[in-house]
């Protein structure tokens, strides 16, 4: 399961499923590297599981027509009940200076 891998694992898995996602078009990397504005061996380097920025997984994405993956991967969701409250209280970083602490009420 992608749960139980470390970091590095979970983007050669990434990499592996848009290499498959590929192929399985008929494309070559070329090609997704035209679609995507991206150089071909960034294209080549996140297939091998070499990274991605968030901006170059969207891209190749869309050259896959892909993008629909994402709504299954994070469903749009509005915070429930008091959680939401509870998201509002909780400050984003530390002040300056300051041992950032979760606040009481969290």
């Amino acid at each position: 399961m992608i749960r139980f891998l470390a970091n590095p694992q979970i983007e050669q898995e990434i990499g592996r499923r848009l290499e498959t996602r590929r192929l399985n078009l008929h494309l070559s990397l070329q090609v997704i590297a035209n679609r995507s504005g991206l150089p071909h061996q960034t294209v080549a380097a996140i297939e091998n599981g070499e990274g991605a920025s968030i901006d170059q997984l969207i891209s190749i994405l869309r050259a896959l027509n892909s993008l629909d993956t994402l709504e299954n991967f994070l469903p749009v969701a509005e915070p429930k009940g008091t959680e939401q409250g509870k998201l509002a209280s909780v400050p984003s970083h530390p002040i300056a200076g300051e041992l950032w602490k979760w606040s009481a009420g969290a």
